[in-house]
């Protein structure tokens, strides 16, 4: 990998430490005739682990990794620009895993993607910088409980599985890094996913206002009688209410 030219703009850095590859991979639980997808491959190091647990399609953005690829199924393309769909129809699989080491600026963006794909994801696995895994994994209370945790709480059940150093990538990068589990789940049920999306990105617009506040343009009333009924505060803010709350509301409006 030495003459490797690693690219800033894709945020690569290759992991590197079999300890943590192997953790990885000890985390998915695929059976026969299941599918793995793999995002970013890089070198090809997690690749070679998976594909001796199933099948694996993988997408790479970076054609100068063919070198380290060319005995896996690759696409070489940027994933947030597929059609999952399309490019999964001639697959036969039973569940569908996605595993990932994600760059911080296109975690939430690759996320919300395979949402609203629509393509059946029963688990996936992600390494993500510390501070993201942190803020997916957070519960209702803490400053670092948002949006995209009460958004990806509605499909997916989150846990943080273990962190990983930073001196386990080549080359190092500023950060640790954190490897999260998202299992799909079917708890929660909204009359209008497109409306409590609304609802929840403007509630945490202004973490510092009050819900009633951020979502002054929805019926208060409404609002404030739900909030009466749980037993909380009228100035109460967004970062202090379940994704529950938020579900009883929209479906209320």
């Amino acid at each position: 990998m030495d003459n490797f030219k690693f690219k800033k703009k894709y945020g690569q850095n290759f992991l590197i430490d079999e300890n943590v590859l192997n953790n990885i991979v000890n985390n998915i639980n695929i059976k026969d005739n299941d599918l793995i997808i793999e995002i970013g491959p890089g070198s090809g190091a997690l690749t070679n682990k998976l594909i001796e647990k199933g099948r694996v399609l993988a997408y790479e953005i970076d054609l100068d990794t063919k070198k380290y690829l060319k005995d896996f199924n690759v696409i070489y393309d940027d994933f947030l620009k597929r059609d999952l769909e399309k490019d999964l129809k001639d697959y036969q699989y039973n569940n569908l895993y996605i595993v990932g080491n994600l760059p911080y600026y296109i975690t939430t963006p690759i996320i919300e993607k395979i949402i609203k794909s629509k393509i059946n994801v029963k688990e996936m696995i992600f390494m993500v910088q510390k501070e993201v895994g942190e803020r997916l994994s957070s519960l209702p209370g803490n400053k670092s409980y948002g949006y995209i945790t009460c958004y990806l709480n509605y499909y997916y059940e989150i846990s943080k599985l273990f962190n990983v150093s930073r001196n386990s990538f080549y080359p190092v990068p500023n950060v640790d890094s954190t490897v999260i589990k998202l299992i799909s789940h079917s708890k929660y049920k909204v009359s209008d996913e497109k409306l409590l999306n609304n609802i929840l990105k403007k509630s945490f617009t202004h973490k510092r206002k009050t819900l009633l506040n951020n979502l002054k343009e929805y019926d208060k009333d409404v609002i404030k009688n739900i909030l009466i009924k749980n037993k909380y505060n009228l100035s109460v803010r967004a970062e202090e209410l379940p994704l529950s709350i938020f579900i009883e509301i929209t479906d209320a409006l």
